[in-house]
């Protein structure tokens, strides 16, 4: 009798638009080197992953040179559940720069589990309830230590937001993961407003732009803040984020950072601060 070998799983997940461009996911990757730049360095085999790079790679190319000033030898996997994508990324292909079919699932040897995920446009296309069982299954693949980085952008890549969530964010096996924050980045010389990203939230939080809900309220906060510090743009569009958001610390907002990530159109607050409130 002869065995047949066994097929491979399924990648998890469905096929997105493929909607790339260059540059696309500067703001995430400059977000990126500087709060992962610790868990690569101590890395013992320091694989990041790229989940839904889309019709062409070059998002994945750049997040191999940006993340390489940090950790030269950075292995960067791009990951794909589109088989015409996965064979026409070939070409992009060179040292520690490689791609395969996969999903969610996040195809890796036990030797390979990611440090960092990045996930970006990816869940936008799914209803909300199937976010948390997205981020259980990435999450139960990272290395000790390691994060996911899951969000959205416009397609130029001016407007983004994401969510970090850590490997053992989830205290039981079946529980959901609980991000520990949430960023807002944009293009400061083309923000008309901070209330404008709510169109650029993330799955979990799109839908929760409405009175009662902690997004909610931040980005009312945050366009009082931005009407309030019109008087800066006189000295440019990141004087007034910057007073902005420090206008938001000084009202009780736990922001993160400070005014160097300010300045690059960025404002951080703990995920507790935005959670969903239940139903």
């Amino acid at each position: 009798m002869v065995t047949q070998p066994a097929r491979a799983p399924r990648p998890q997940g469905t096929v997105t638009r493929g909607t790339t461009h260059p540059n696309r996911l500067r703001r995430v990757d400059r977000w990126l080197v500087r709060a992962a730049g610790p868990v690569l360095r101590d890395a013992p085999r320091p694989v990041v992953v790229d989940l839904g790079y889309g019709a062409e790679p070059v998002t994945t190319a750049e997040l191999a040179h940006r993340l390489r000033a940090v950790r030269p030898d950075v292995e960067v996997v791009g990951i794909e559940i589109d088989p015409d994508r996965v064979q026409a990324a070939g070409r992009w292909e060179g040292p520690r720069l490689t791609f395969r079919l996969g999903g969610f699932e996040l195809p890796l040897p036990d030797d390979a589990r990611p440090v960092v995920v990045r996930a970006f446009n990816v869940l936008r296309q799914y209803p909300e309830d199937a976010v948390p069982g997205a981020w259980r299954t990435m999450v139960d693949r990272l290395a000790p230590g390691g994060q996911l980085v899951e969000g959205t952008c416009d397609e130029v890549g001016r407007r983004a937001s994401w969510v970090t969530v850590r490997a053992g964010s989830a205290r039981e096996r079946d529980a959901t993961p609980v991000p520990e924050t949430l960023t807002l980045a944009a293009h400061l010389g083309s923000l008309a407003r901070p209330g404008d990203l709510a169109e650029r939230l993330p799955k979990a939080l799109i839908h929760r732009n409405v009175p009662g809900e902690g997004v909610h309220d931040l980005l009312r906060r945050l366009d009082r803040a931005w009407a309030a510090a019109a008087p800066y743009a006189a000295f440019g569009a990141r004087q007034r984020w910057v007073a902005t958001v420090r206008s938001l610390a000084s009202d009780g907002v736990p922001v993160r950072d400070g005014p160097a990530r300010w300045r690059l159109g960025e404002v951080t607050v703990p995920w507790s601060a935005v959670a969903p409130t239940t139903g």
